[in-house]
């Protein structure tokens, strides 16, 4: 097979599917020119593939029992991020279009051409796939990194069932069957669409070429692939070489295709007509704005509140995944919202009512915009977009001394609200979360034994108690302009509540992962260099017992699918080593 060029395997496969009638009815379907196929028909005849009427030899008949179909993998872990909002409720394989889903189209696709040895990799929503082992028979591969890794670690879970086999994205539709009975040669799809978010180019040899100039369009990638033989065996090596490199843990499985800027398998070009990818609510919308899929709640809301039909919401865009929640941008009436929707386990962990009543609390006090809408059931929130924002940079000096000159506005304040963050309260409850599961830390008994120790000292120095945010890290810090001014916001108030407000800036040094030079930087800043020793020495209590509530927090969502990399490793490191810190100056002053 390895002789025999793109056009000459295209030919056989047309040949095999369809008897001859016409050069140039051939050439229509091939896409190859009259000349072309004139030349290449007559190489086959010589080669004993075809007889002089054109039709298959035994010879020809060979290649296809080596390369015919058997299997298939489909690829749905992941959270479809750009769904959003409705990426909440179901994983995006069940979208449904023209009244049918999205994964079960597939499936029934693939049965069409004999393909019942099918395989979905699952991770997100996996529990929503598991009717389709009895209605169609399928294997499910559970992908437990599906959070933290990319579809490359996907396939390689599935890298042994690689043999003859299609790779198939759950969130493509196709108007006409993708797979067929016989294939020649391995292929990556792609559509005749030129667009400058594509990483490939079909060269005029029918090559898959990586794009390097950024300004240069290539063939809009589809997805679908085909692997087979050799070529089959290669790309599972490799899969799973990269598989083991974590430098590659963010990667999708193209990866693996690609030999020195080419994909080692051939290009199969489509007309980009018959192929829809939906990666967003807009994509579903344009192509069936009757899916039964676009209905949601936080649309409805939307829609409602600024008294429009749900088609003028428009621009839907996801915004990076937060700790808690997720947010998406939106247009209405030509002006820029965000909403936010709780992310996964957020019920547990806010109190929305106590939200509600914070942003009462400061509304109209100039420490941020009040929210356009706030449902203090379900924690649904919309708020103005503000243009040319940036976080705060907290290894910055100037940005750093706004902040805590806002921080401190807000505590001189003196605000009241009817409900309480207490702290070791909080850590106890985050870690009954865990249902029972012991810390993934094997001195966490131990740490959090040091941390509680801590208590008494905290209980008997002075407080001022008062409206503390809590959560003041320096991504809550937003600088934007403002009629030519620069203003600045602290944002997301819902685990705010009465508290000691240093409590503030133990959180800011945290979040901002402050070795100990820096957080006593911090500490001065505040208090202009006045800090008492018996304040430094509660603050530095605070950051143990925030560190080891943070940390207890993180243990929670990662059971809920979410992880923070290196964040919640240090929160483990604060509680451990600002006990000590804390207890050298505890003692220090009773000597």
């Amino acid at each position: 097979m390895a002789s025999l060029s793109k056009n000459e395997l295209d030919i056989l496969l047309y040949l095999k599917e369809e008897s001859f009638t016409s050069q140039r009815k051939l050439a229509a379907y091939t896409r190859y020119s009259l000349g072309n196929i004139n030349s290449t028909l007559k190489k086959l005849v010589q080669n004993n593939y075809l007889t002089v009427e054109y039709k298959l030899t035994s010879k020809a008949e060979q290649l296809f029992m080596r390369a015919v179909p058997r299997k298939a993998i489909i690829l749905a872990a992941g959270y479809g991020m750009r769904m959003v909002p409705i990426n909440t409720m179901y994983s995006k394989a069940f979208l449904e279009v023209q009244g049918e889903k999205l994964i079960e189209r597939q499936i029934q696709q693939l049965h069409e051409v004999g393909i019942t040895d099918i395989s979905i990799v699952v991770g997100y929503m996996k529990e929503q796939f598991e009717y389709l082992v009895d209605k169609y028979h399928v294997d499910l591969i559970v992908n437990e990194q599906y959070a933290e890794r990319n579809n490359l670690h996907s396939l390689s879970l599935a890298a042994d069932r690689i043999d003859n086999t299609y790779i198939v994205p759950t969130d493509i539709w196709s108007k006409e069957n993708p797979f067929r009975k016989h294939e020649l040669y391995s292929w990556y799809m792609v559509s005749d669409l030129q667009t400058k978010h594509s990483d490939v180019r079909v060269t005029s040899h029918q090559h898959l070429q990586r794009i390097t100039d950024q300004d240069q369009q290539g063939n809009a990638m589809i997805g679908i692939a085909y692997l087979a033989g050799q070529t089959a065996d290669r790309i599972k090596e490799k899969l799973l070489a990269l598989d083991h490199d974590k430098s590659y843990n963010n990667s999708f499985w193209e990866a693996a295709l690609y030999s020195q800027n080419r994909m080692v398998v051939y290009p199969r070009e489509v007309s980009h007509h018959n192929f829809a990818e939906i990666n967003t609510y807009e994509q579903l919308r344009d192509l069936d704005e009757n899916s039964d899929s676009l209905s949601s709640d936080a649309i409805d809301v939307i829609a409602q509140e600024f008294a429009v039909e749900p088609s003028a919401v428009t621009n839907i865009t996801v915004l990076k995944k937060g700790m808690t929640n997720r947010s998406f941008l939106f247009t209405c009436k030509q002006q820029k919202y965000i909403m936010r929707i709780p992310g996964e386990g957020t019920d547990q962990l806010v109190n929305r009512q106590d939200e509600a009543e914070v942003y009462a609390a400061i509304k109209d006090k100039q420490l941020c915009d009040n929210p356009v809408y706030l449902n203090p059931n379900n924690g649904y929130k919309i708020t103005k977009f503000l243009d040319d924002v940036r976080t705060c940079d907290s290894n910055n000096e100037e940005d750093l001394e706004k902040c805590i000159s806002l921080l401190r506005r807000f505590h001189e304040m003196h605000l009241q609200v009817n409900h309480d963050f207490d702290l070791f309260d909080h850590l106890n409850f985050y870690e009954q979360l865990w249902n029972g599961q012991n810390s993934v830390y094997e001195d966490y008994l131990e740490t959090k034994k040091h941390v509680f120790e801590l208590k008494s000292y905290i209980d008997a120095q002075p407080k001022d108690k008062c409206l503390t945010h809590i959560d003041a890290n320096a991504d809550n810090f937003l600088f934007y302009s403002e009629e030519g001014q620069e203003r600045l916001q602290l944002i997301d108030w819902e685990y705010a509540g009465m508290q000691d407000p240093h409590v503030d800036i133990a959180m800011f040094g945290i979040y901002s992962m402050y070795d100990k030079q820096q957080m006593d930087h911090l500490i001065d800043l505040y208090f202009d260099k006045q800090c008492p020793a018996q304040i430094r020495a509660k603050i530095y209590c605070y950051i143990a017992v925030c560190g080891l509530l943070w940390s207890n927090w993180c243990e929670y969502k990662s059971q809920q699918g979410v992880e923070f990399g290196k964040y919640s490793l240090a929160q483990y490191r604060y509680a451990k080593e600002y006990y000590q810190y804390a207890k050298e100056l505890i003692d220090g002053q009773s000597r």
